[in-house]
């Protein structure tokens, strides 16, 4: 007989679907990621993706701010634990020499972001909100001015950790006195 197809409720679903989104963004890059592969990777009908999201834009939009706070949550854990200005300092070197600021995967992942939110709005808004969650999280220890050279630092020596993987990444002692000065010299 015939009738609507009733199919089970699936309240994970939306996350699985920004979950593959990013897994597809980190393997193809965004111009190369489709409806057809998101919903692939999610397992579940591409009727899935139109029912959850307006479109792919929207798909984007959400599997970045999405990486975002995931990026954030670590970030500020880390920082968090941190019960003086030493070793919020450590933290900070430990962000960027450490393993678990960034996974390589999340490394394509945020050099994705950052590409994309030169085209759109919502995608850059949810980078500035990322930035100013991190130095949110510096600013229990250091000045607004430090914040702002410290989260520079992270960004950029990880971005530098990642292009060089056959040299080790940054050498410690040397990111540890960096971000020591800052810390003493802006406050």
């Amino acid at each position: 007989m015939g009738g609507p197809r009733r199919v089970g409720n699936d309240p994970e679903r939306k996350e699985r679907i920004l979950a593959a989104a990013l897994e597809v963004i980190a393997e193809r890059g965004v111009h190369r990621t489709t409806h057809r592969a998101i919903a692939q990777r999610a397992s579940v009908p591409l009727g899935s993706l139109t029912y959850h999201f307006d479109g792919l834009t929207e798909i984007l939009e959400q599997a970045f701010a999405h990486l975002a706070r995931t990026m954030a949550r670590y970030y500020g854990d880390r920082m968090a634990a941190a019960s003086s200005r030493a070793e919020a300092c450590e933290a900070v070197v430990d962000l960027i020499c450490g393993p678990g600021y960034a996974t390589p995967g999340q490394f394509v992942l945020l050099f994705e972001m950052y590409s994309y939110a030169n085209h759109n709005d919502a995608v850059r808004e949810a980078a500035r909100a990322w930035m100013g969650v991190s130095r949110g999280f510096l600013s229990a220890h250091f000045s607004p001015e430090a914040c702002r050279a410290l989260d520079a630092l992270v960004e950029g020596w990880s971005l530098h950790r990642h292009f060089e993987r056959d040299g080790g990444g940054p050498d410690r002692a040397l990111v540890s006195a960096t971000v020591t000065a800052v810390a003493e010299r802006l406050g």
